[in-house]
């Protein structure tokens, strides 16, 4: 996979574009989505919402966890996860800049 050139972008742009690219995927978007009903979770709890198997959910939490969406604690030989609630205000901050946007009256 090739890198995705960035120069002549703000930094602003290259997060949003990147917490974008995370959200990108229905089984992240359906684990943020529980995480926030339940303001919790254990990890393996999330196989019984998912269909799908512990590894691939691993695979998705790592990338929440990346751009600081989710965090977790160990506790014993489980993984407590959750919404980071400062980060989250702040991606909704910025999407809310991007979405709050209007576009111009005339278009091609």
């Amino acid at each position: 996979m090739g890198l995705t050139k960035t120069e002549g972008y703000t930094q602003a742009q290259i997060e949003l574009a990147t917490i974008a690219k995370v959200l990108g995927h229905p089984a992240r978007i359906a684990i943020v989505q529980h995480l926030l009903e339940i303001n919790a979770c254990i990890g393996n709890d999330l196989m019984d919402v998912l269909p799908l198997s512990q590894p691939t959910i691993s695979r998705h939490l790592s990338e929440l966890k990346k751009v600081g969406i989710i965090q977790g604690t160990i506790e014993g030989s489980s993984m407590h996860y959750c919404i980071n609630a400062h980060r989250w205000r702040e991606i909704r901050q910025m999407l809310g800049g991007l979405l709050g946007m209007e576009p111009g009256e005339q278009c091609c």
